[in-house]
């Protein structure tokens, strides 16, 4: 082989290692990069799931923290046996009524028939039953419902919607009681149970945005000059003050106006109708968790009182007869 030749083959080898060398770095500071980077976009969720919920959905002050975007307040109830049995299924009700024919405000501005939802507190140690545990005639009342845990390491605190408010009204919990002769966190005893339901979309994003289903005010006093509609839904209204400022305010697609142009405002006045037709309730109640032997305690004292009071009626009787007979003689 010439030396020629030699220099060629080495040349395109050098360039070919060179080329490789180059590759190599190139994909171990991608790989690199990918992974310093990616951390920092991967916070970028949506809104919602930035929003980190409470530790427990019941306040101290006792006020559950739905209240905080469905603002309005409504009625809600839950009915309970008031002392259940260890290791028994049982029924809580919860009832979310509301007017059939009211319709609220959907996200797009248009109408649509309220949706409802509940939170319920239950005693530590009570949970939804397992589906094996529920009887046949409860299963038809839950069929179609998905109750999940507040927290995953919360079973005693369920959430269950949203759900169509038409078909929902009413809502059954199958419960379970805790046993504490295998629960040794668990005492008989009674405990109390924290209810919370609503109805509606609410006025306030998980953000503190303010949702379409509000009744929007002016924030400035003036005059409207000008309401223009835009072009996704809902309205500019241009309003000019005193000292010949312009304050545009945006109003979503879904309230109704109420003002018109040449209208004079003034600062916290409504621009529009209040759509809201929902609102949420909460109810405080107890449950007790009986001991069976106390029943069976509670039976055998009762059983003795009357045994006793049958055996003085008898005891009486002889005696009357005992003194008519002495008094014959």
């Amino acid at each position: 082989m010439r030396t020629s030749d030699f220099s060629a083959i080495w040349s395109k080898s050098k360039q070919g290692f060179l080329r490789s060398l180059l590759l190599a770095f190139a994909t171990v500071a991608l790989f690199l990069g990918n992974a310093l980077a990616f951390p920092q976009t991967a916070a970028a969720y949506p809104f919602w799931a930035q929003e980190t919920a409470p530790a427990t959905p019941r306040e101290a002050t006792g006020r559950i923290v739905c209240a905080n975007c469905h603002l309005a307040q409504k009625a809600a109830e839950v009915e309970i046996p008031q002392s259940v049995l260890p290791d028994t299924v049982f029924e809580a009700i919860v009832k979310i009524p509301y007017d059939l024919d009211a319709q609220q405000v959907l996200g797009d501005g248009s109408k649509g028939g309220l949706n409802v939802g509940a939170v319920l507190m239950l005693p530590d140690g009570f949970k939804i039953a397992p589906p094996d545990r529920i009887p046949e005639e409860m299963k038809e009342e839950v069929e179609g419902l998905y109750f999940q845990p507040y927290r995953e390491d919360q079973e005693n605190v369920v959430i269950v919607g949203p759900l169509p408010g038409d078909q929902y009204q009413e809502i059954v919990f199958p419960v379970l009681s805790p046993d504490p002769a295998t629960n040794k966190n668990v005492k008989f005893g009674k405990y109390s149970v924290h209810l919370g339901a609503n109805r509606g979309r609410g006025q306030i994003y998980p953000t503190g945005l303010l949702s379409n289903n509000n009744a929007f005010k002016a924030s400035q006093g003036g005059t409207i000059t000008q309401i223009s509609e835009e072009e996704g839904g809902g309205y500019g209204v241009t309003i000019t003050t005193a000292d010949d400022q312009e304050v545009v305010e945006t109003i979503p697609a879904g309230p109704e106006l109420i003002v018109s142009e040449g209208e004079t405002v003034e600062a916290g006045q409504f621009l529009t109708s209040n759509p809201n037709m929902g609102g949420f309730g909460q109810k405080d109640t107890e449950v007790v968790l009986q001991s069976p032997t106390r029943i069976k305690g509670l039976m055998l004292f009762l059983g003795g009182i009357m045994l006793a009071q049958i055996l003085l009626v008898i005891k009486k009787k002889q005696i009357e007869r005992v003194q008519a007979a002495e008094m014959e003689f």
